[in-house]
């Protein structure tokens, strides 16, 4: 308790650098092509992500608590890749890796505030698919429009309000030796570990929020599947048992893409080169909010049905307005 008093306390003079220097990769020559090929990961990030949100609110029949999901989704795919990308790019790329400590600690409170989203964004998305296939007669009178809504905005408030605490707790740390971040971004373990007075309460509620943010949440995947694939045990046919499972197969594909790297990471912390941590990390961040789209598209046939339809809509209105012409 001590620990944590002594870190919250309000008589200590804390000394804080002006900036930080992200480091990045280290001893990599044309590193900089890597940094070009995320650029244009984001670029079709961004407009994938801005399709499948277009096509939500286009379409009034996709309007339902599962879509209202997939749109925040994707709107958070968005803002997490347009907090961090631009960033990063500009220190990479632009060579300005000395990062002011308060633009610093802001860098890191948008880029773990969205991460955290992406995945609570996939819980929401396994209740929604394990009341559909558990209890489908009652799928409408559980999985409302507003409790979707509600679901989400708390998740917004626990995630704002823990990633809040960690930079908090980090602005009751002391940089008097270096100020050299080991990562590709403002990353909050490797700020913590700088400091030179105690940084317990830091790497206590690091640890709480990867258990809240990670863990939980995969436990939580987990069993839901585990519960999806009990009931669909007991389907009569096969039929209806992959008619049923069909539904689940996008959400399971972005399941998979979020948490294996992130798995392949905490598994080999302490084995694995720096390097390839910071590879690991920053494909994880990009590569999903990119492929996020692509797996919606190409897997949902409510949103391939959508597609077909807003496209024959243009191009009945494109005839429609060359008959005018010609007339």
């Amino acid at each position: 308790m001590n620990l944590f008093n002594s870190a919250l306390g309000k008589n200590i003079t804390f000394v804080r650098p002006e900036y930080f220097i992200v480091r990045g990769f280290i001893g990599i020559p044309h590193i900089k092509y890597y940094y070009v090929f995320l650029f244009f990961v984001y670029i079709v990030s961004v407009l994938g992500n801005t399709a499948v949100m277009a096509i939500i609110y286009l379409d009034h029949n996709l309007r339902t608590p599962k879509y209202i999901a997939v749109f925040h989704l994707a709107f958070v795919d968005l803002f997490g890749s347009s907090a961090l990308m631009p960033k990063v790019l500009d220190i990479f790329l632009f060579n300005h890796r000395y990062v002011p400590y308060n633009d610093c600690l802001t860098f890191l409170f948008f880029c773990y505030t969205c991460l955290s989203m992406q995945v609570l964004n996939l819980v929401a998305l396994s209740y929604d698919r394990l009341i559909a296939i558990i209890y489908p007669l009652h799928y409408q009178v559980k999985v409302t429009h507003r409790f979707m809504l509600s679901l989400i905005a708390s998740f917004w408030v626990f995630v704002v309000t823990v990633v809040l605490i960690a930079v908090g707790l980090l602005t009751r740390l002391s940089f008097c030796k270096s100020v050299v971040i080991n990562s590709y971004f403002c990353d909050h373990g490797q700020i913590y570990r700088l400091a030179c007075n105690d940084y317990t309460p830091s790497y206590v509620f690091g640890a709480l929020l990867t258990a809240l943010i990670i863990w939980f949440p995969l436990a939580f995947i987990v069993l839901s599947y585990l519960c999806i694939g009990y009931a669909l045990s007991k389907v009569a046919t096969a039929q209806e048992r992959y008619r049923a499972f069909k539904t689940c197969t996008a959400h399971l594909s972005l399941v998979a893409i979020y948490f294996l790297p992130i798995l392949i990471a905490f598994t080999l912390m302490e084995n694995i080169h720096p390097n390839a941590r910071i590879i690991n990390l920053s494909l994880t961040s990009v590569f999903p909010p990119m492929l996020n789209p692509i797996i919606y598209v190409l897997q949902t046939q409510e949103i391939k049905v959508s597609v077909k339809k807003i496209l024959n809509i243009r191009k009945q209105s494109k005839m429609k307005v060359k008959k005018v012409i010609i007339k």
